[in-house]
């Protein structure tokens, strides 16, 4: 059984093959061929894996992003922030990772951070100095940010896999989220001052008050959804739900830059990403299973337990292997298929659940962005044009900070749970 499910994924997975078929192949070739069981729970494992009242917040989230996007949110918060950060040195580059964070609030998606931002600010960053390199390295990495961020649709499939509460996660992703922002703001100042680029803009308190005016739909919007969350007024999937119809009346009567038919054809592209999410949920939830019924996790608990492994080098070690898995694969494949294994080890060893999902949340952050594989870097191609090696050379930088920044989160695991503090 181990071979089939060690040697088959990966061979599949170096032919390019698709992440769910991956796990379709291996799991099914193990039960008709060494397992005796009947082929007959695969299709019922498949669909209990998604049974879950809580993967529904995933689609209204993917939905309420769609919306943000099209209605031309990313231009509105890209001239809020450089309004607000004036003549800072770097003060462009500042203005992206902030743009970031703040859509990172809104929808949770790293992919559609790094191509709305793409779009709108790379052509600004090159003209400012930043050079084609580094402005794509810099729209590649901020894009990391989304996914800490709460609302994070990584977080909620964690808090399904890991058993952990979605609220508490969310509260344990803001300071983490926070202090990458301001560690890549703080390097691209740094930078900007060693390397002489111009400042772009000046403060203007009209101009920011204009700005804001324009944005104040948009940011209200994580205000009244995790406000609500942490309320208690409604649980992460109804604020989903909520997150949506928000979206539609801003995007319609606000800033009326929606037809009913531009918010089908959102509703249509938020179907299609929803559905790809949750094929991968249903086929890892095979192989969780799979895992689960062979004894694999405890097998694994016993063996790490043997080498008496410290939490300091557990951790450490973690840490290495998910960058590496985080360019190989996606979060959301990456987070199905190893929380459950890992997050048994990692509570044994005394790590708060809720802390471990942020730091395998931040691994994974950095994994889309990470060479050669990593996601973050395909979509800034598309929208910048640039070959593969030239934005690795711009990456590099970037990817330093956001090692640091996981250190840390890994070792101050207060920065998480300071405002999710164990229960």
């Amino acid at each position: 059984m181990t071979a089939v499910l060690a040697i088959v994924p990966l061979a599949l997975l170096a032919l390019g093959t698709p992440v769910f078929l991956v796990f379709l192949a291996a799991v099914t070739l193990t039960l008709v061929f060494v397992l005796p069981i009947p082929p007959l729970a695969l299709h019922q494992v498949m669909f209990g894996g998604l049974d879950h009242y809580a993967l529904l917040a995933i689609p209204f989230f993917v939905f309420a992003g769609e919306l943000m996007g099209a209605s031309g949110i990313a231009s509105r918060l890209i001239a809020w922030v450089l309004a607000l950060v004036g003549r800072m040195p770097g003060s462009l580059g500042v203005a992206t990772v902030g743009a970031s964070t703040a859509m990172g609030a809104i929808s949770g998606s790293s992919v559609a951070a790094v191509g709305a931002l793409g779009k709108t600010l790379y052509p600004r960053l090159v003209e400012g100095g930043y050079g084609r390199e580094r402005a794509a390295g810099l729209i590649a990495s901020s894009g990391a940010v989304d996914i800490v961020i709460p609302p994070s649709i990584a977080m909620i499939l964690y808090g399904l896999a890991a058993e952990q509460s979605i609220p508490r996660l969310f509260m344990a992703g803001i300071l983490p989220g926070l202090l990458i922002a301001s560690m890549i703001s703080v390097f691209i100042v740094l930078m900007a001052t060693v390397k002489g680029i111009p400042v772009v803009g000046r403060f203007d308190v009209r101009k920011a008050l204009s700005a804001t005016k324009d944005a104040v739909a948009a940011l209200f919007m994580p205000v009244f959804v995790l406000g609500g969350i942490y309320n208690g007024w409604f649980s992460p999937t109804e604020a989903g739900g909520f997150a949506c119809l928000y979206a539609m009346i801003v995007a319609r009567f606000v800033y009326r830059s929606m037809s009913w038919g531009d918010i089908v054809q959102a509703a249509g592209n938020a179907a299609m990403l929803s559905a790809r999410i949750m094929v991968i949920v249903a086929a890892a939830s095979i192989a969780t299973w799979l895992l689960t019924t062979q004894g694999v996790p405890q097998a694994i608990v016993t063996w790490i337990e043997a080498l008496d492994m410290s939490p300091v080098m557990f951790l450490l070690v973690v840490n290495m292997v998910l960058l590496g898995i985080g360019c190989l694969l996606d979060p959301t494949t990456a987070i199905l298929v190893l929380a459950p294994l890992l997050v048994p080890i990692a509570v044994s060893l005394g790590v708060d659940p809720v802390h471990f999902g942020i730091v395998m949340t931040v691994n994974l952050a950095i994994g889309m962005f990470t060479p050669p594989f990593g996601l973050n870097i395909f979509v800034a191609q598309s929208v910048t044009g640039l070959p593969a090696h030239a934005i690795y050379r711009g990456i590099v930088p970037f990817l330093a900070v956001l090692v640091t920044a996981l250190l840390i989160i890994t070792y101050v695991p207060a920065l998480s749970l300071a405002l999710a503090p164990a229960i």
